[in-house]
């Protein structure tokens, strides 16, 4: 079976020792990654080093022009990288899966590369004229995760290459492969050392992220994994941007129509099988439609076809990795040890591959693991309530603030109630629909720092300010 390798200067580089890597839904060995030693972490770092100042010596246009090549690389390869991300990850090549994701990747190389970063003239008056410019950092190390792992380390890559940076990323060791191809065919555009590849465990991720010639460190993933970057990263003093997760409460309002909503309501939970940072996780619903949403909720759960990902008709795949697996089987019975109801699902399959059924816990409350604990899989426990005012409180009774929604009829009073949610971004009749334009982050212990949009450019570049003084008559 195939081991691949990193890419390091432009040169694919192997590895002495690597790791096993099998298929979710068929437990398939697929390939084997490498595991990169200290020196090679190095290897990497210097290359990016030795090549960011000719990057950034070139104008902006001409980091734009090169690109915006990516784009017929990605449009090509996109069959085939789908398909990595079927293989490895698990998300279903059909609806919101694998072709969605790479749709994605498209989207969030374009949008960025189409920005304007304009000059800021903050000051001027008879005597000085005082600009704000944006200049690169340096060396970008990213960090991405499992669940979406091409998008997210799109999110990284582009913006960071676009502001004049270089670049070392290391895949989450649960996806690597096909990261590793998607950098392999960037590298066909891109000049050697602009952007370079390193794989391994958290051993290899610390290596990176507090290695001294590193500037910028961009992390999706734990709350538990952040907080080591912080520590790693105090050495070197790299800025810093988190996106740790959340525990995202949706509120359903008095007078929201559940039958209307249900199917938004289910996929903006049950997305990528609810491992997704900003997707609904808990729910809470008035009493007066409590038992309505239930039912519709499970209908729609009970219809949706769940298996191999490369099957046709699938939608819904399986969790990605044992330990997440097991992680949502024991939040499960630890509900229903405390008397939840499970509505449906609440076992896993019996069959290979890391399957577990959409799964909806009724009667439970705060305090319940499963409410407290972000389970990221597809459970999603239902919580009643009589009091609007109680329901915010609810939403807001936890130390995590990535997103959150409001769903109702009534915009406005939608909208006043999202004005009052913790949470980086609150959305009203939806639910992390996230978009390229519009800056991303969370509060709170779900992380700092903006992605997406202009904000997202302006997070991995660092201000300059150029004050001119007028020559006086």
């Amino acid at each position: 079976m195939k081991q691949y390798s990193n890419v390091v200067d432009g040169n694919l580089v192997e590895s002495t020792e690597s790791w096993p890597v099998h298929n979710p839904a068929t437990t398939e060995l697929i390939g084997h990654a490498p595991v990169s030693t200290a020196d090679q972490v190095n290897a990497a770092v210097a290359a990016a080093k030795a090549a960011q100042p000719a990057w950034a010596a070139k104008s902006d246009a001409e980091r734009v022009e090169i690109l915006m090549k990516l784009l017929e690389t990605f449009s090509e390869n996109k069959q085939y990288l789908a398909e990595w991300i079927v293989k490895e990850q698990g998300k279903p090549m059909a609806g919101p899966g694998a072709m969605f994701e790479m749709d994605a990747v498209l989207g969030w190389t374009q949008v960025p590369l189409s920005l304007e970063v304009p000059v800021e003239v903050v000051f001027e008056d008879e005597t000085r004229r005082d600009e704000l410019h944006r200049r690169p950092f340096g060396v970008v190390g990213a960090i991405t995760p499992w669940n979406w792992p091409l998008m997210i380390a799109i999110w990284a890559i582009i913006p960071a290459l676009r502001m004049g940076n270089t670049v070392v990323l290391k895949p989450s060791e649960y996806t690597t492969l096909g990261t590793l191809e998607m950098v392999r065919l960037m590298n066909e555009v891109l000049p050697p050392g602009v952007l370079n590849t390193v794989s391994g465990d958290g051993i290899v991720g610390k290596t990176l992220v507090e290695h001294k010639d590193v500037d910028k460190i961009m992390f999706t993933g734990s709350q538990a994994t952040a907080q080591k970057i912080i520590e790693s990263s105090s050495g070197n003093m790299a800025r810093l941007t988190l996106e740790c997760g959340g525990n995202d409460a949706a509120i359903m309002l008095p007078d929201a129509d559940p039958s209307a909503m249900a199917e938004g309501l289910f996929w903006r939970a049950f997305i990528n099988m609810g491992q997704t940072c900003a997707c609904a996780k808990r729910l809470y619903v008035h009493e007066d439609q409590y038992e309505e949403t239930i039912g519709v909720l499970k209908g729609l759960a009970d219809a949706m076809p769940m298996g191999n990902g490369m099957d046709e008709g699938i939608v819904l795949g399986p969790i990605q990795n044992e330990m997440q697996f097991n992680k949502v089987n024991d939040l499960v019975e630890d509900a229903k040890s405390n008397g939840a109801r499970i509505v449906t699902g609440g076992e896993p399959l019996d069959q290979p591959g890391y399957f577990y059924p959409i799964t909806l816990v009724a009667d439970i409350e705060d305090g319940a693991r499963l409410v407290d604990e972000e389970q990221f899989g597809p459970v999603l426990p239902i919580i009643k309530y009589s009091n609007v005012e109680d329901a915010i409180a609810s939403a807001n009774r936890l130390d995590v603030g990535l997103g959150g929604s409001v769903w109702s009829t009534d915009i406005e009073a939608a909208a006043s109630v999202a004005s009052r949610m913790e949470a980086g971004t609150v959305w009203v009749n939806s639910h992390g629909t996230i978009h390229p334009m519009v800056p991303f982050g969370g509060v709170k212990t779900s992380g700092y720092g903006l992605e997406f949009g202009v904000e997202g450019l302006k997070a991995v570049s660092q201000p300059q300010v150029i004050s001119i003084n007028k020559p006086q008559g």
